[in-house]
């Protein structure tokens, strides 16, 4: 009982660490310049004239080709690890203030955005150490080698299940404004709360969708025996350009993905860390 009491007190006191606090918030910087890539990508696959992935890495990749780009790639790369760190003990102490469902759901929420964040860190790092950070090519690659196995197939399909939910979560995420909960908003002046929640609604919806697609085509992909579906965010993006209108509907994905870049800069100042 005291040891897991310590633990818990240790945990606790390195989450109210002043620099790990900082490094978060620089890190939500770092998140919002990712988004803003992210969402210039997106622009350039809706006219045709995109020539890198239209996902996260691929917006490191543009980053890392600036001038200084491969500092800022660096930066960015801490700032996330603190990020991660912050979420993980989130995840093992934190959200005491819910009680109950409410706050398993939570913690849950954070051991998830921990894993994110890790992802996107471990992204960066690769992009600075040019270690071959292609996730499209790496996402469909992984799918054909896992549905040469023994139900390999149906772990693809599940996969991609998983990644629809989420889609379908963030997209409600921003439509009930949920994310207004770990905002300071007592601290916001009336038009700065009015375009966060603007800027939330927008940039969730549009994740949601993006990472909607790209779990049905990966469940599209398993179905049909096809990796090359299995390619992320930047075959969902792909997938949308070629629909009736979808160089319009592409294009306000992007504006929504570009929203949700400026949001993460208000948390950087408003999140509570």
């Amino acid at each position: 009982m005291s040891l897991t009491w310590n633990a818990e007190a240790t945990a606790a006191r390195t989450a109210n660490s002043r620099w790990l606090e900082l490094l978060a918030r620089v890190g939500f910087i770092g998140y919002g310049i990712v988004h803003l890539l992210f969402a210039w990508l997106a622009l350039q696959i809706a006219f045709g004239n995109s020539a890198d992935d239209g996902d996260q890495s691929g917006a490191l990749r543009t980053l890392a080709a600036q001038p200084l780009g491969r500092f800022l790639v660096v930066a960015i790369a801490v700032g996330l690890l603190a990020m991660a760190i912050w979420q993980a003990l989130e995840a093992a102490v934190g959200h005491r203030v819910e009680r109950g469902k409410e706050r398993v759901w939570e913690r849950l929420a954070s051991l998830g955005r921990t894993l994110v964040y890790l992802y996107f860190a471990w992204t960066a790092y690769k992009v600075f150490s040019d270690a071959g950070s292609n996730s499209a090519d790496q996402q469909e690659a992984l799918t054909g080698r896992a549905m040469e196995s023994s139900g390999g197939r149906w772990l693809v399909g599940l996969a991609g299940l998983v990644l629809a939910a989420i889609g379908v979560g963030l997209v409600i995420y921003g439509l009930v404004k949920r994310f207004e909960k770990h905002l300071k908003l007592g601290e916001m002046r009336p038009r700065t709360r009015q375009l966060a929640r603007r800027l939330g609604i927008a940039g969730y919806v549009a994740k949601g969708i993006a990472y909607g697609i790209a779990g049905l085509l990966v469940i599209v992909a398993a179905v049909n025996y096809d990796p090359e579906k299995a390619r992320g965010l930047d075959a969902a993006l792909r997938t949308l350009r070629e629909q009736s209108y979808g160089q319009v509907l592409l294009t306000l994905v992007a504006l929504g993905i570009a929203a949700f870049g400026i949001f993460c800069f208000l948390q950087s100042r408003y999140r509570k860390v």
